[in-house]
């Protein structure tokens, strides 16, 4: 899809449930593997938090991305954990949309749903270009408000899919997952079970996806089968981590963004313990989208860290901009 580059006459406002109407994962997923053929400068992002009266951190974080002669952004999002005991978002946001020629505001998109769709998108087009097509079994780690995204642009993008485990520590959510998915057209001619042996249910996945906070690696790297491809999205911080460092030290490693995946616990961990160096990472998303190889046989254990980044946010914000033009 081609994605617009000059300002409309007025700013649009995209809310959460208009954004859920007008994206779907395969273009979006095009999109994004479009915009990574030309590697731009990632900004950093800008952190604010404040302690509250129960030791939890609230957050405020500005994550700006600028392509040149093209749209500037930034997503403002905020990081509330107490939000959750009341029926509310941890994370919420907006993103605001530039045209870079002109500095003209193009649109307010709902942060929160672009976050959910950017995430997903993100891993799908990481697994896109690492799993293999045959891939018959998804075992998804974490049930949490991510969860629902992540299966449904996996599928999209590996429609041989036939089978989704999902494993969660809350039997609660991983019922409330299992059954949206099975009242949506994802369930139709899948099996979709909740397992609770997480080591039996790595040894049968083909791809797995972790959306956890975890700070105690989940999967261990014995467990995990030759050709397998793991995606992990939570562990964001130096102290999360989701896999186990024989894991990572056993595949063959890439990341969204070469810079920002280092900054996360799953990679970080095993550096600093001299598991693996800094080449063991073999390269990001501008690289695999230019040529590098991911997969060089159907044995090789492949795994993706998702660590977000304010350029995905504006791609994704890209991409939502010409749809509601196409709408």
């Amino acid at each position: 899809m081609e994605l617009p580059t000059t300002h409309s006459a007025s700013l649009i406002f995209v809310d959460g449930p208009t954004l859920e109407r007008v994206a779907e994962f395969p273009s979006l997923v095009e999109a994004l593997r479009q915009a990574h053929t030309r590697r731009m400068h990632c900004d950093e992002s800008m952190h604010l938090s404040r302690t509250q009266p129960d030791g939890t951190r609230n957050a405020f974080n500005l994550l700006p991305a600028w392509q040149e002669d093209e749209v500037l952004g930034a997503k403002l999002v905020t990081y509330f954990p107490g939000n959750l005991d009341k029926g509310l978002p941890s994370a919420q946001g907006i993103f605001a949309l530039f045209n870079a020629a002109t500095g003209t505001p193009s649109a307010i998109i709902d942060g929160t749903a672009l976050t959910l769709w950017k995430t997903a998108a993100d891993s799908a087009l990481g697994s896109s270009l690492l799993s293999r097509p045959d891939s018959r079994c998804l075992l998804v780690v974490g049930a949490g408000g991510l969860s629902f995204h992540a299966v449904a642009a996996h599928l999209a993008i590996r429609p041989a899919l036939e089978r989704v485990l999902i494993w969660n520590r809350s039997p609660t959510r991983a019922t409330a997952l299992r059954d949206r998915l099975l009242h949506t057209d994802l369930g139709q001619g899948r099996t979709i079970h909740i397992v609770s042996d997480l080591e039996k249910a790595t040894a049968e996945a083909d791809i797995i996806t972790c959306l956890t906070m975890s700070e105690t690696p989940l999967i261990q790297g014995a467990w995990v089968k030759n050709g397998t491809h793991v995606d992990l999205i939570g562990g964001w911080t130096p102290q999360m981590r989701e896999v186990d460092g024989p894991l990572i030290a056993r595949a063959r490693v890439f990341g969204n963004e070469r810079n920002r995946i280092l900054e996360c616990g799953d990679l970080l961990a095993p550096l600093r313990a001299g598991d693996i160096t800094a080449e063991h990472i073999l390269g990001d998303l501008f690289d695999l989208c230019t040529g590098l190889p991911g997969r060089n046989t159907t044995q090789d254990i492949t795994v993706y860290k998702n660590a977000g980044g304010g350029h995905l946010d504006l791609f994704t914000a890209r991409y939502i901009l010409a749809r509601m033009t196409l709408a």
